[in-house]
């Protein structure tokens, strides 16, 4: 299995703003109060374009589908919570823990991709544990390493372990249990995404040991990662607040590989961070600030990764 794919689908903004209903368990999400909302989705789609338009130009395959007016999908901008591509020619439907954000499931979406020239052969549907209010919000929930067949979880109120656990099994994962928190308030309270605070590259992780306050699981966490021989990055909590955890590796042109994030997740980095990365990737960082303060999400949250295989011509 590929760790990295040269394909992605983003959807393109028409209300983006800052959805009420995440905001309960989402701590990174801002109210920007000096901003109509018309203002923001503005800011967002030129966020957007540009940031499309980066990744185009390095060779990165981006397919974009434009967002509906109805149903109101504020967050649909964050595809890859509520669906994931694989080698295998799955898909897998994720149940979502906002009620407004259970709307952004498409089932176009498939057919745009097979018009492309991708194979669907199964979907595997998780979405009736919304029903028992069971969630598990897709590569948001979880960041995977394909190539060793590895899946990380932190668990939150969006990331059931039961769950995890059976996703797993469909798709041949070791699952690797944490949770991880960040300071609210001087509360310690579950990070609601896993790629907030890590990514797994091909060579290379980045993480925010500190997060994790168990000692135990941290240790499993970062010997699961030395085990495949990933250069490991530690990242700060103040870092994750700039989002420096929410990066994904791609391939553009001639495979050649670059570490997307947003400008404020790059400017957080230290010198000697950057240097420990750019021995790995090219780092490619557009401005996302409208869509991070509103959303409470950056880069990683925005592409979701095709693997699916190709149909021969």
């Amino acid at each position: 299995m590929n760790q990295t794919t040269q394909h992605i689908l983003m959807i393109r903004p028409v209300s983006f703003r800052m959805n009420e209903q995440t905001a309960v368990n989402n701590y990174y999400q801002k109210v920007l109060d000096a901003i109509d909302p018309a203002t923001v989705n503005q800011q967002a789609q030129a966020e957007f374009d540009a940031f499309v338009a980066k990744l185009r130009k390095v060779g990165v395959q981006v397919i974009v589908v434009e967002d509906t007016l109805e149903p109101d999908t504020p967050d649909s901008i964050f595809p890859n919570n509520w669906i994931s591509f694989h080698e295998t020619g799955d898909i897998a439907l994720y149940p979502m823990f906002a009620e407004n954000r259970r709307l952004e499931r498409r089932e176009d979406i498939f057919e745009v991709l097979e018009e492309v020239g991708f194979e669907i052969r199964d979907i595997m549907d998780y979405t009736s544990a919304e029903e028992d209010a069971i969630f598990l919000e897709g590569t948001g929930s979880m960041v995977l390493d394909r190539e060793n067949g590895k899946a990380y979880c932190a668990l939150s109120p969006r990331a059931d372990e039961e769950l995890f656990i059976e996703f797993c099994e469909d798709f041949e994962f070791t699952p690797v249990v944490f949770t991880a928190f960040q300071t609210v308030d001087g509360q310690r309270m579950p990070i609601y995404h896993t790629n907030v605070m890590m990514c797994v590259g091909d060579t290379f992780a980045v993480v925010c040991a500190d997060t994790i306050d168990d000692k135990q699981e941290r240790k499993l966490l970062l010997d699961s990662l030395h085990g495949d021989d990933k250069e490991i990055i530690l990242i700060t909590e103040d870092q994750v607040n700039c989002f420096a955890g929410n990066m994904l590796e791609v391939k553009g042109a001639d495979d050649r590989r670059y570490l997307v994030m947003s400008e404020s997740a790059h400017k957080a980095l230290t010198k000697k961070q950057i240097e420990r990365l750019e021995e790995h990737v090219t780092i490619l960082s557009a401005n996302l600030d409208t869509i991070e303060a509103c959303g409470g999400g950056s880069a990683r949250c925005m592409m979701a990764e095709v693997f699916l295989p190709l149909l021969e011509e």
